[in-house]
C-alpha cells in the first residue's frame, strides 16, 4: 500500500476542497490508470480493483494530509502497489511482477493520438456483455463510481449492481473480449452502443428518485466528459459529434430547468438562464457532424434540442420543424418515448386529438412509465376530457419517484 513517505510534499487544503479535487482527479485519472494496469497485467477485474482501493486510500489521506501535488501520479503507484499486493497472493505471479515493477505514469500524449481511455470505453461495451452490464461496468472502470452510487443513479439495488460487474469482469475474462477501438468495419455499431450508454449516463443524471429536480452534476459532467473524449479522438464519426452537440444542449438549459430544487417545463423556462456559450458550441458541434454527411439519430436528436434552443427571444418553437425532424428519426429510432416525444409535436402541428391518437397506441409499451399518462393528461385537458386527464395525471404521480416530478404533478391534480 501507498505510505505517506511515498506520496511527496503535501500542501495544506480543507476536507471539502480535497474531496472536490479528488472527484476531478478521479474522472481524468481513474480510466486511465486502469487502461494502463489493464494493459500492463492483462486483467480488467484485478486493475480495477486495485485502482478502487487507490481512491479510497486517497478519500482518507487527503482528507487530512491535502491534496498531492501530482494527484495523478499518486493514484497510479497507490493503484501500483494494491496490483502488486494482490498478485503476490496468487500462485502464478512472479512472471508479471517484474513488469509491473516498472510501471510509471503514463507520458502526456500528442494531441493525435488517441485517448488511452477510448479501448478500455469499447471493452466495457462489448456486444456480448448487456445493457444493463454495459452501463453498469462503465460506471465503475471508466468514472470509477462505487457500486452504492451506481445503484442510487440506476435506480437499481446495491447486490444487483454488484453481480452485474462481477459478472461483466468475468466475462471479458473468459472470452478473451479485447479493450480495443474496433476497426473501421465493425465500428458503427459498436459506437452507437457506446453512445447509447453515454446518453443513458447523463438521463439518469436527473431525476434522481427521492431528490428534487437538481441534477446529478458528478454524474452529468461524467457523461458529457465521456461524449467529448468519444467527439475528440474519433472526429471522423459524425454521431459522436451529434450526441456531443446534443448533450450541450441540455447542459445549456440546465440552469433555467431546475430553480431552487423545483422542476420547471421547457415551454416555462428563463431563457435569460439558458447558457449562451454552451448553444453556441452546441451548433457548431452540429454544423460539424452535418458535414460529415453521415446522418443518424444522435445527430436528428440534436437537431430537435437546436429547434428549441432557437427560441432564445422568446419566439415559439417550430413545432413543424420539430415534427418533420421527428418523422425523419423514425427511420433511425422507433422507440416507443421517441415515438411519444413525436405525437406531442403531432399534438402541436395537427390538434390534441391527432396526438392523442398517437399516444394510446403506445399504451401497451408505456403503460407504466409516467410521462405516457403526463403527456395523455395534458391532451385529454386540452379536449376539455377534464376528468379522464385528472385520472391520468394521478396515474403518473402514483409512478414517479422523484419529489420534484410529484409536487408539479399534485399540482396539476389540485388545481
Amino acid at each position: 500500500m501507498m505510505s505517506g513517505s511515498d506520496a511527496g510534499a503535501r500542501h495544506p487544503a480543507g476536507a471539502a476542497a480535497s474531496d472536490l479535487h479528488l472527484a476531478r482527479v478521479i474522472r481524468a485519472e481513474s480510466a486511465r490508470i486502469v487502461a494502463a494496469l489493464t494493459r500492463w497485467i492483462g486483467s480488467l477485474d484485478l486493475a480495477e480493483e486495485a485502482v478502487a482501493e487507490a481512491i479510497e486510500e486517497a478519500v482518507l489521506q487527503w482528507r487530512t494530509r491535502g491534496v498531492p501535488p501530482n494527484p495523478g501520479g499518486w493514484l497510479t503507484q497507490a493503484a501500483r502497489h494494491n496490483a502488486l499486493d494482490r498478485l503476490r497472493r496468487e500462485k502464478r505471479y512472479r512472471e508479471k511482477l517484474d513488469t509491473l515493477r516498472e510501471v510509471t505514469p503514463a507520458p502526456a500524449r500528442a494531441d493525435d493520438e488517441p485517448d488511452e481511455r477510448l479501448p478500455l470505453l469499447f471493452g466495457c461495451c462489448h456486444p456480448a456483455l448487456s445493457p444493463n452490464s454495459q452501463l453498469s461496468l462503465t460506471l465503475r472502470a471508466i468514472c470509477g463510481l462505487t457500486t452504492a452510487q451506481i445503484a442510487r443513479a440506476t435506480l437499481t439495488p446495491e447486490s444487483t449492481v454488484a453481480q452485474r460487474i462481477v459478472r461483466a469482469k468475468r466475462k471479458i475474462g473468459t472470452a478473451g473480449i479485447p479493450l480495443r477501438i474496433p476497426e473501421e468495419s465493425e465500428r458503427a455499431a459498436r459506437v452507437d452502443i457506446v453512445l447509447t450508454v453515454i446518453s443513458v449516463m447523463y438521463s439518469e443524471a436527473h431525476l434522481v428518485a427521492g431528490g428534487d429536480a437538481t441534477a446529478d452534476r458528478d454524474l452529468a459532467d461524467d457523461a458529457l466528459w465521456l461524449a467529448r473524449v468519444v467527439a475528440h479522438d474519433l472526429p471522423r464519426e459524425a454521431e459522436a459529434q451529434g450526441l456531443l452537440a446534443l448533450l450541450l444542449f441540455h447542459r445549456a438549459r440546465e440552469g433555467a430547468r431546475a430553480v431552487d430544487g423545483e422542476l420547471i417545463l421547457l415551454a416555462d423556462q428563463d431563457r435569460a438562464r439558458w447558457d449562451r456559450s454552451l448553444i453556441a458550441e452546441a451548433q457548431t458541434v452540429l454544423k460539424r457532424a452535418a458535414a460529415l454527411r453521415r446522418p443518424g439519430r444522435w445527430q436528428l436528436h440534436a437537431a430537435i434540442a437546436a429547434c428549441h434552443s432557437d427560441t432564445h427571444d422568446g419566439s415559439p418553437t417550430d413545432w413543424l420543424q420539430v415534427l418533420t425532424l421527428y418523422n425523419m428519426l423514425l427511420a433511425y429510432d422507433r422507440s416507443p418515448v421517441v415515438r411519444l416525444n413525436r405525437a406531442v409535436a403531432l399534438a402541436e402541428v395537427d390538434g390534441p386529438q391527432r396526438g392523442l391518437d398517437d399516444v394510446d397506441v403506445l399504451e401497451q409499451d408505456l403503460a407504466g412509465y409516467h410521462l405516457w399518462h403526463a403527456v395523455r393528461a395534458r391532451l385529454l385537458r386540452n379536449l376539455g376530457r377534464s376528468d379522464q386527464a385528472l385520472t391520468e395525471d394521478l396515474r403518473a404521480l402514483e409512478l414517479t419517484a422523484n419529489d420534484a416530478e410529484r409536487r408539479l404533478l399534485r399540482a396539476r391534480v389540485e388545481r
